[in-house]
């Protein structure tokens, strides 16, 4: 299993007011499929009216039913999403979400998890509001709607006091674009500009897709709001230490993509690096866990001077729910998904290197295969730190009770996986990896969750658990 992200989320705000940017948010946002493939929308307007469509669907998909409905516009919103767990695909929790208000209209995507969304909800709708869905980016709508303040930065100030968690914004008002990270900024969020054109997206590889060149980032606590005037930048919310999300860089945004200061593609050659520092036993070749394992995998046998070889080959032909559970061993959905080269593997002692376990199921199933197609030894490697407890900030991840190392020594692990050894990184190693590493947060593998990002209720039950 790999952990999921759930958002990513784009926005435009074009200098010509007769523009069409529909197309420029379809091309934004399709460098972002990695980030959520069960959902997409699209909401563009002309500062006075607003289209909006929304789907189930992969971005190309959803855009080509979107485009008819679409129409003229200069500032428009694009975004794709995964369902959070236990929440099902429904066209109703796709965004933009959309709301008409003190006559103009308003519309808002958002990449992160609202800790204490339910207890918000709860209280809007005894107030009186109508929820349309079960997403707490719709709590977040409407808190912004009612907030007091004549200012994007007020309203934006009065909802950061009361929301808990992570938020990653962008937020069309009227005839303003505003781009917005919580106090903490978990979530990325980067600013870019094209021929006078702003951009906010999740990640830099939507302004490669376009030919737009990055300015920054949008700081946490930071309020971005563009208009007819240019780009003004205003501070909100509680004052919070910087804590990043490290598995952005880790795992999900794309390797092309720069966020908080580091290339994840030289981020995660380095990590291999410093897993190969820490190696004591011999082996022939290694070999990535496709496609992600590959960058760690490239900086581990440099550093050995190990042949770096593709003994599994994924098939991109295969999507996430190719095959039903019961329909097919885990071994044999392995086998489907990731194509074992015997020439490769045959009599061969294997380094496999992978981003991360989560459960341990699918590093089980691909340690089967491999010696099933040859392999004489399997040690696998990993590119981070053992993951111990779950993320309440945007990533979709198992219970404590579900992930592997939470509650196995090292030699368990070994013995569940099937794996001759098995080497994490440490915490201290993984850090060595960035720049200012106190700025980052490594609440899945430390179980140290930033204060003031949780409601009372469910840090007293994480503690309690972490006692018992």
């Amino acid at each position: 299993m790999k952990l999921r992200e759930e958002c990513g989320v784009f926005g435009l705000y074009s200098n010509n007011r007769s523009a069409d940017i529909s197309e420029s948010l379809y091309l934004g946002l399709f460098a972002l499929q990695h980030r959520g493939q069960e959902a997409a929308g699209f909401a563009v307007s002309d500062g006075r009216e607003l289209r909006c469509y929304k789907n189930l669907g992969h971005v190309e998909h959803v855009y080509e039913q979107a485009h008819p409905h679409l129409m003229r516009g200069f500032i428009g919103l694009a975004h794709t999403r995964y369902s959070t767990q236990g929440e099902s695909a429904r066209a109703e929790n796709a965004q933009p979400m959309v709301l008409r208000r003190d006559g103009r209209w308003l519309a808002l995507i958002h990449n992160g998890n609202i800790s204490n969304a339910r207890d918000l909800r709860d209280e809007l709708l005894g107030e009186g509001v109508t929820f349309n869905s079960t997403s707490d980016t719709e709590v977040l709508l409407h808190l912004y709607a009612r907030a007091p303040g004549n200012s994007p930065a007020e309203k934006l100030n009065h909802l950061a006091h009361q929301v808990l968690g992570a938020f990653s914004i962008v937020l069309l008002d009227g005839d303003h674009l505003i781009a917005a990270r919580d106090p903490f900024g978990f979530r990325p969020l980067v600013l870019g500009q094209r021929n006078g054109d702003w951009i906010v997206a999740s990640e830099t590889a939507s302004f490669e897709m376009l030919g737009a060149r990055f300015v920054r980032e949008v700081d946490p606590g930071e309020a971005i709001v563009i208009d007819a005037n240019g780009l003004h930048s205003a501070r909100f919310g509680p004052e919070r230490p910087r804590r990043q999300c490290i598995f952005e860089l880790i795992y999900f945004c794309r390797p092309d993509s720069t966020l908080f200061g580091h290339n994840a593609y030289i981020f995660r050659k380095e990590s291999g690096r410093q897993l190969a520092l820490k190696e004591t036993k011999e082996t022939d070749i290694a070999i990535p866990v496709p496609d992600s394992g590959l960058p760690a995998a490239l900086g581990y046998s440099r550093t050995l001077g190990l042949p770096l070889e593709l003994g599994l080959i994924r098939s991109h032909y295969i999507g996430r729910s190719f095959i039903e559970p019961h329909q097919a061993s885990r071994v044999q959905k392995v086998k489907m998904k990731l194509l074992p080269l015997r020439e490769v593997l045959a009599g061969k002692r294997i380094a496999m290197i992978d981003d991360s376990i989560v459960r341990g199921t699918t590093s089980r199933a691909i340690v089967s295969v491999l010696r099933e197609f040859g392999a004489k030894e399997v040690h696998l490697r990993v590119a981070s730190p053992p993951l111990i407890s779950p993320c309440f900030f945007g990533v979709d991840m198992p219970t404590k009770a579900e992930l592997i190392a939470s509650s196995r020594t090292l030699e368990e692990i070994e013995k569940f996986i099937g794996a001759d050894s098995v080497v994490y990184l440490s915490l201290d190693e993984l850090k060595r990896c960035v720049r200012e590493s106190n700025h980052f947060c490594d609440a899945c593998f430390s179980g140290n969750y930033p204060e003031g990002s949780l409601p009372e209720d469910v840090r007293c039950a994480i503690a309690t658990r972490a006692s018992a």
